[in-house]
C-alpha cells in the first residue's frame, strides 16, 4: 500500500519527464556501439513469407517472420553475419550481411519455394500458425516471452478459424485458467486467478465493452495477461487477476483478402470480409477494411444475437523514421440479455439444476431486447529517433452507448415458483478518452544493457446513466411454471412500468487520471535479466450531488527477475506485481470522515518458461500468491476499517507443442484457491471467493494429414470448469462441467472449409453467473482467399 502527497507526486512526475527527455542524450555514445538487422522474406512468386524461421548461424539466435514476412535482430556487435532460412524438404537459403556501428542493415531474402509450397511447410509444422507469443503490448516494449517475468496467453485468429469461433466468450476458453461469463448488462469477462476480469484493453489502451459487447471481425489476437498489472496498465484496465487485451488487425504492404460465410445451429448466419491493399505505388500508404454481419437466435425458445461491424484502418509511412496509424471501429448490437437468476433465502435451491424450468426455456420474449452501439478511434504515431531510441504517441477515444437494455431478474421463491422482474437501462452514454506518450530506448551503463520504457497517460471519463424500474422493487408478476404461462413481452413490461415504474436518472461523476510510469529491463549478463518498474497515478473524482469530490494518489511497483538456464530455450523467473483500485472517503457513524487509501493487491510469482527443440515445445508453469490486505470492512459498530484481507493462490501450466509434423497441441491447467480471510461478515471468513473455480482445464489438439491428403485436417478438444459459487456466502453454486468439441477442416491457397460440432455430449452447463449455455450444436464456415 502506497500513499504520497501531491507535492511528492509532482516531484516524481517532473523527475520522470527529465529522465525521459535527457536519457537519450547521455546514453547516445553507448547505444551507437551496436547495430541492427531489418529484413523481409518473400516466396519465389513474390508474396510475403510469414512464420518462417530466420537464424544467425554464428550466434545461434533465431526469430520468426511476422505475417508480412518481416524480421529483425537488434543490438548486434559490428561485423559480418550469415543468416539462414531452412525449410523441411527444401534447400537452405543463406545470405551474408554486414552490420556497422549505430546503423541498421537492411536486406531481402527470396525463397526458392512458392506461396503454396511454403504454406504446406509452415502449416504442417503448426508452430507459428496457431500460437505466436511475440508481443509488444505485455511489457510495452519488444522483449521475448523467455525474457519476460510475467505470464500471459495468446489466442490468435488462426486458432479461432480452426475452432469456428464467432464470439469472444468462446475464444477466451483457449486461455489458461479462463472461465467465461456474460454480464446481464451485455459485457464479457473471465475468471482469472480467482478474480473477474473484463475485456478492458484494445491495442494496450483502455476500451469499453460492458454494454456493447465485442465482435471478433477486427481481432488479430487476444492477449490474456496474468496477475495484477496496474504498473503498466493502471486500475481501469486491469483487475487483480490480470487483463484481456484485444489486438486489432493492422494494414500490411501486400494485397490480400478473405471473405467468409459461417452457418450453423440456431439460425447462425454470419458474413465477414477482410481486405488489405497498398494505396500507392511505393506502398507507403496502406489500407485495411474488416466488416462483419452476424445473425443468430438463442438456443432458448426466445432470444437473438445480431451485430454489425465495420472497421477501417489506414497506415502512412511518412519517411524512414515516422509511421502513422489510424484505426476506426463501429459496432452495433441488437441482443437478448441473459437471465440473472436470484433465489429467495428459503427457496431450498442450491444450484440452477434444482430449478424445474426446462433447460431451453426462457421467461421473457426477445422483443424486450437490448440495442447498443460503440465508436472506437485509435491513433498512433511512431518516430524512430535512432536505431536504439523511439517515441510512440497514442490517442484513444471510445464512446459506448446503450439505447435500451431490457435486463431480466427473476427471483425463484421455490423450484417451481418465480417472481419476474425487469429493469430497462438506457439511455446510457460513456466516453473514455486516453492520451499516451511512450519513449523506448536501449543503452548501456558499463557492462549492463538497459531496455527502457518511460511514459505518461492522461485519462478522462464522462458519462450519463438512466434506467427505468418499478417503484419499491415491485415484481411484475409471480407464476408457477408447472402451470400454463406466457413469456413476458416488451408491451407487457412497458405497460407495467407506466403504471408502477419510473425513469430514474443517476448522476455520473467525471473522472480524470494522470499517470506516469517507467520500466527498465536490465541485462546483468546475457542470461540474467532484471525488470524494475513503477507507476504513479493521480486520480481526480469530480463529484456529483450527494457524493463529494476526492483525489487519490497511488504508487504501483513491479519487479521481475529472469535467468535463462539454457540461452533462448529455458528460463526461470520470479515477479512481484501490484494492482490497485481507487476508493472514495466514507462517513463514519460519529460524523467523522475516513480518507481511504487505494485498495492494493500484491502478487508474488515464480516459475519456468521453455521454448525448446526449435520451438516445437513451448511450456510455461508457475505458482502465484495474490494478497489483498487493505480491503474495506465494517466492524460491529458500523465503522469502516481498512484491514480486510483476501488471499488468492494457485498454479498454472500451459503447454504448446508440435511433436511431429502436422500435429499441434495446446493445453492448459489452472488451480486456484481464493479465500476471504478477514471481512465485515464473520460468517464468510474462510469461504471461497465468488466466481473463482478451483480447477480449469483447456485442451485443443489439431492434426493435418500428410501426403495426398495434406489439405485435410481434424481437431478435437474441450474444457473443464470446476464448481463455482455465485457469492461469498457460498450458498448458491454452479456445478462443474466438461465440454468436448471436434472439427474437420480442408485448407487450400484459394479456399477453406471448416465444420465443427460443439458440446458433443450435450452436457448442461452454466456460466459463472448462472446463465445456461447451449447444448449440442454445429457450425460450418466457407472462406475464400484472394
Amino acid at each position: 500500500m502506497f500513499s504520497y502527497s501531491p507535492i511528492r507526486i509532482s516531484f516524481l512526475l517532473i523527475t520522470l519527464f527529465i529522465t525521459v527527455l535527457y536519457t537519450p542524450l547521455f546514453a547516445r555514445e553507448d547505444i551507437e556501439k551496436n547495430g541492427n538487422i531489418h529484413g523481409a522474406v518473400t516466396t519465389s512468386d513474390g508474396t510475403a513469407a510469414a512464420f518462417v524461421t530466420v537464424q544467425i548461424k554464428s550466434l545461434s539466435k533465431g526469430t520468426l517472420t511476422n505475417e508480412e514476412g518481416h524480421f529483425s535482430f537488434s543490438r548486434l556487435k559490428p561485423g559480418s553475419y550469415t543468416l539462414s532460412v531452412s525449410l523441411t524438404g527444401y534447400e537452405t537459403i543463406e545470405q551474408t550481411v554486414e552490420v556497422k556501428e549505430g546503423k541498421t542493415a537492411k536486406l531481402s531474402i527470396r525463397l526458392t519455394v512458392s506461396r503454396s509450397q511454403l504454406q504446406e511447410v509452415v502449416v504442417s509444422s503448426a508452430r507459428g500458425r496457431l500460437v505466436n507469443k511475440n508481443t509488444d503490448y505485455v511489457a510495452r516494449m519488444p522483449i521475448s516471452n523467455l525474457e519476460n517475468p510475467q505470464v500471459y496467453s495468446v489466442v490468435n485468429k488462426e486458432l479461432l478459424k480452426e475452432q469456428v469461433v464467432v464470439d469472444a466468450k468462446e475464444a477466451l476458453r483457449n486461455a489458461v485458467g479462463a472461465a467465461p461469463v456474460t454480464y446481464p448488462a451485455g459485457g464479457l469477462a473471465i475468471s482469472s486467478r480467482g478474480f473477474v476480469t473484463s475485456v478492458n484493453a484494445r491495442n494496450g489502451m483502455e476500451t469499453a465493452s460492458s454494454r456493447s459487447s465485442i465482435d471478433l471481425g477486427n481481432v488479430e489476437r487476444l492477449e490474456v495477461i496474468k496477475g495484477p498489472s496496474g504498473t503498466l496498465f493502471g486500475s481501469t484496465i486491469s483487475s487483480f487477476g490480470g487483463l484481456v487485451n484485444l489486438v486489432t488487425k493492422k494494414p500490411f504492404d501486400t494485397f490480400k483478402g478473405e471473405a467468409a460465410y459461417t452457418f450453423g445451429s440456431f439460425g447462425l448466419q454470419r458474413v465477414t470480409a477482410d481486405i488489405n491493399t497498398p494505396v500507392n505505388q511505393d506502398k507507403t500508404v496502406l489500407f485495411r477494411l474488416n466488416t462483419a454481419v452476424n445473425r443468430q437466435n438463442s438456443f432458448l425458445n426466445y432470444g437473438h444475437n445480431n451485430a454489425y461491424l465495420v472497421a477501417p484502418s489506414l497506415s502512412y509511412k511518412v519517411n524512414d523514421r515516422l509511421t502513422l496509424l489510424a484505426d476506426l471501429e463501429y459496432l452495433y448490437t441488437d441482443q437478448s440479455r441473459v437471465m440473472y437468476t436470484r433465489t429467495a433465502a428459503n427457496s431450498g435451491i442450491t444450484n440452477p439444476a434444482d430449478i424445474k424450468l426446462p433447460y431451453d426455456q426462457t421467461l421473457y420474449l426477445d422483443d424486450a431486447n437490448a440495442r447498443a452501439f460503440a465508436n472506437k478511434l485509435f491513433l498512433q504515431g511512431q518516430y524512430r529517433i535512432s536505431d536504439n531510441w523511439s517515441t510512440t504517441t497514442l490517442f484513444s477515444y471510445v464512446s459506448e452507448n446503450a439505447i435500451q437494455s431490457y435486463q431480466y431478474y427473476p427471483t425463484w421463491l421455490t423450484d417451481t415458483t418465480v417472481a419476474r422482474n425487469v429493469l430497462n437501462y438506457g439511455p446510457i452514454h460513456n466516453d473514455y478518452t486516453n492520451f499516451q506518450q511512450n519513449v523506448n530506448g536501449t543503452f548501456h551503463t558499463g557492462r549492463l544493457r538497459h531496455r527502457l520504457l518511460a511514459g505518461v497517460n492522461y485519462r478522462y471519463f464522462h458519462g450519463t446513466f438512466n434506467y427505468t424500474g418499478s417503484r419499491n422493487n415491485r415484481f411484475i408478476d409471480t407464476i408457477n411454471i408447472r402451470r400454463s404461462f406466457t413469456a413476458l413481452s416488451k408491451a407487457q413490461i412497458d405497460q407495467f412500468m407506466l403504471n408502477y415504474g419510473s425513469m430514474q436518472p443517476s448522476a455520473v461523476s467525471d473522472q480524470q487520471t494522470l499517470s506516469a510510469y517507467a520500466s527498465d529491463v536490465v541485462n546483468i549478463t546475457d542470461r540474467l535479466i532484471a525488470m524494475l518498474s513503477l507507476r504513479a497515478d493521480r486520480f481526480n473524482y469530480k463529484g456529483v450531488k450527494g457524493t463529494d469530490a476526492y483525489k487519490q494518489t497511488s504508487l504501483a511497483p513491479k519487479l521481475g527477475l529472469v535467468y535463462e538456464v539454457i540461452k533462448d530455450q529455458v528460463s526461470v523467473f520470479g515477479n512481484y506485481m501490484s494492482g490497485f483500485q481507487n476508493m472514495a472517503p466514507v462517513n463514519q457513524p460519529d460524523g467523522s470522515q475516513l480518507a481511504l487509501d487505494p485498495v492494493f493487491a500484491n502478487q508474488w510469482e515464480g516459475g519456468v518458461k521453455m521454448e525448446a527443440f526449435s520451438k516445437k515445445l513451448n511450456l510455461t508453469a508457475s505458482y502465484y500468491n495474490i494478497t489483498i490486505d487493505n480491503a474495506t470492512r465494517t466492524d460491529a459498530n458500523l465503522f469502516t476499517i481498512q484491514d480486510g484481507k483476501q488471499v488468492s493462490k494457485g498454479m498454472e501450466v500451459e503447454l504448446i507443442a508440435s511433436p511431429v509434423t502436422g500435429l499441434s497441441i495446446i493445453a492448459g491447467y489452472a488451480y486456484n484457491d481464493n479465500k476471504i480471510i478477514r471481512a465485515s461478515d464473520k460468517n464468510i471468513e474462510g469461504n471461497k471467493a465468488a466466481a473463482a473455480p478451483a480447477n480449469v482445464v483447456n485442451v485443443w489438439i489439431s492434426y493435418r494429414l500428410p501426403g495426398v491428403l495434406k489439405n485435410l485436417g481434424v481437431a478435437a478438444g474441450g474444457n473443464y470448469v470446476d464448481k463455482v459459487y455465485l457469492a461469498t456466502d457460498n450458498k448458491y453454486f454452479m456445478p462443474s462441467y466438461t465440454i468436448v468439441n471436434g472439427s474437420l477442416f480442408y485448407d487450400t491457397d484459394q479456399w477453406r472449409f471448416d465444420l465443427k460440432l460443439n458440446n458433443i455430449g450435450s452436457r448442461k452447463n452454466w456460466d459463472l453467473y448462472g446463465a445456461p449455455q447451449a447444448l449440442r450444436n454445429f457450425a460450418g464456415s466457407v472462406t475464400f482467399k484472394f
